[in-house]
Order: C-alpha cells, then structure tokens, then sequence
C-alpha cells in the first residue's frame, strides 16, 4: 500500500522496482521560478518544485519555440507514461502530493504545464486558445514521449484531456478525469468583455482574498496556516508578467466546450469524484459516465474538488488500479499464446 508521509521514503508497489525519489536537500530552485518560492513552506511543493524544467517546443503558431515547463520522468517504464495536467489557472505543483506516489510506484511520469498557465517563459507571449493549448500539448507530446498514455486531467484540466483526445487519438491510451470541468459553456459573456474590464477580472483572479476563498470552497476543513500555504503554491505562476496578457487571452478567445465531444471519446476512462466538492456536483460526474462510451466511476469519501491535493493515497491508488488492467490484460495474453 502507498501511503503519502512527510518522510521521502515511499513505500513502492510489490510489482514495481524501488526508486528511490525527492531526497533533494536546500533550496535549489529552477532561477526561472519567481522568487517567492522560497516563501513555500509545504515540503512537497518545495521538492517537486525543484524538478521543473523548462523543454523548447516547437509550435507553428509561435515564431520561435516555446520554452514549456513540466517535470520530466526519473524512470522509464514498459507500461504507458502517464502525464499529469492541471486544472484552471494552476500549475504542476498541483500534483505535488500525488506524483512521488506515482512516481514510487514505478511509472514514468510528466506533470505538464497547460500552455497559458504555469512556469513557462511567455515573455513574447504566443496565442494562448484552445487550439494553441492543444497543438502545443501535442508538439511536446511527439518531441519527448512518443508513445501513447496515460492522460490525466483535474477539473477544467479534465476539458483539457477530453480535447486532446479526441482529436489525437492517437495519442492517448486511456483517461483518468477528476471532478471533471467539462460542462461549462466556454467563458460565456466575459468573451465579450471590454478589454480594461477583463483585465481588473483577472487582476482579481489572483488576489489572497479570492484565492483563500477557493481553498475554503475547493477543501474540506483546511487549517489557516495550511490555506495561506496552500495559496502561495497556487497563485505563485501568477507572479510573472506576462500571467495577466494569457488568462486575459485565453478568456477572450471563448475557454473550452467540450461537452460535445465526451460522446466522440474512444479511449477507457476512469471518473475519479470527490463526494463533497462543492464547485462541481457529483451528480454530474453520473452524467459524465453515462455519456462516456467506457467509463468507470470511484468517489472518494470526506473529500473535495481537488481529490489528488487532498486524498493523494486514493488517487495514486485508483491511477495504479487502473493503469494496471491493462498491464494484467496483456500478461494472460502472453501467458495463454
């Protein structure tokens, strides 16, 4: 059984090697992340925050490559790589408790950061639309994993994940969607917002007061000292200049509508829900698996819209669950042959 501690010593799958991970001591931060990360003091935040990268991708919408921040694998697996998005205005630390989980157990796995969003140098800033996230998502894709995966989205990330794969199929093996975003209808009337009006929107977006609001929505029972932490590891990508010039962007240009194409989805699916989000009804997570060609649905209990923060030790459980049907699948084919 994995379990999440504040020790890195991770207990691994009896199926997988052991790899040893996240044993970096000090605050060796990427010089690219905005300064206030050594404010953090959430361990985890801190240890997966010294991974991230920045990759050049190439993308035809742009006249130079888009230099895209992600944390890259340590391992290379036989199964699938899984790539971990992130949801609405956030980043990879988003995954902060989940991906050592993961990771530990053996996969190889990304956590990347949706083009618009999180650490990404947009100083010349390229068109951040639906289709630019896409494209960009699947030039990094072909450039560095080239092979097909395992695609996991929370909340609008989900939208993000429904996107891609159903317009590269090719692309993904399998989905995993948690507490899913992917009803909404685009950004409805703030497309059509004036652009200083959309501007104080966005200015807003990132304030404490609003953030700490989130968390009081998006978590069960947080403590304060928690929530303000919290707080600083999800606005901390805000913190560049150029973070207003892309949400601004990204709003304007209409967001996503993707409740069309769940039907067109052909990859197996798994719905991860938290039973007590209370920014997206779990009702509609009955809906989405009665939409989905083939889908499975696990609630997890006492928890809320952001189950891979909150419940790490579940989500990582039901991921590996699900990544590992396939693999026993393929090992009663090989045995029977």
């Amino acid at each position: 059984m994995l379990t999440l501690t504040a020790s890195p010593a991770l207990v691994p799958t009896k199926r997988r090697a052991h790899v040893k991970l996240f044993t970096v001591q000090g605050s060796n931060f990427p010089s690219f992340l905005p300064k206030e990360v050594e404010n953090i003091r959430d361990p985890f935040a801190r240890r997966l925050a010294t991974r991230i990268e920045r990759l050049p991708v190439s993308v035809g919408f742009a006249d130079r490559s888009i230099m895209s921040s992600c944390v890259k694998p340590l391992i290379q697996s036989e199964e699938s790589p899984v790539v971990l998005l992130h949801g609405f205005d956030s980043s990879c630390l988003e995954w902060r408790y989940t991906f050592p989980l993961l990771e530990e157990a053996g996969l190889e796995t990304w956590a990347v950061d949706v083009l618009g969003w999180g650490f990404s140098d947009l100083e010349r800033l390229p068109s951040c639309d639906v289709a630019s996230k896409r494209d960009h998502l699947y030039q990094l894709w072909k450039s560095y994993i080239r092979r097909p995966i395992i695609l996991i989205g929370p909340s609008l990330g989900a939208a993000v994940a429904i996107d891609f794969a159903v317009n590269h199929p090719e692309a993904v093996e399998k989905l995993v969607l948690i507490d899913a975003s992917v009803y909404a209808e685009d950004t409805g009337n703030l497309a059509k917002l004036p652009r200083a009006i959309a501007y104080a929107g966005v200015y807003l977006l990132k304030s404490t007061p609003l953030r700490l609001y989130a968390n009081l929505l998006a978590f069960n029972s947080l403590p304060l000292n928690t929530s303000i932490d919290w707080m600083n590891v999800g606005r901390l990508h805000c913190l560049y200049p150029w973070w207003e010039d892309a949400t601004v962007n990204f709003m304007n240009t209409g967001g996503y509508n993707v409740s069309a194409q769940i039907k067109k989805v052909k990859q197996k699916t798994l719905i991860i829900w938290g039973e007590d989000d209370q920014i997206i009804s779990n009702k509609l997570a009955v809906r989405l698996h009665c939409e989905l060609p083939d889908a499975v649905i696990r609630q997890i209990p006492d928890c809320g819209h952001l189950p891979h923060v909150e419940k790490p030790n579940s989500v990582a459980k039901l991921i590996l669950d699900f990544v590992g049907e396939v693999s026993n699948k393929e090992a009663q084919s090989v045995s029977q042959v």
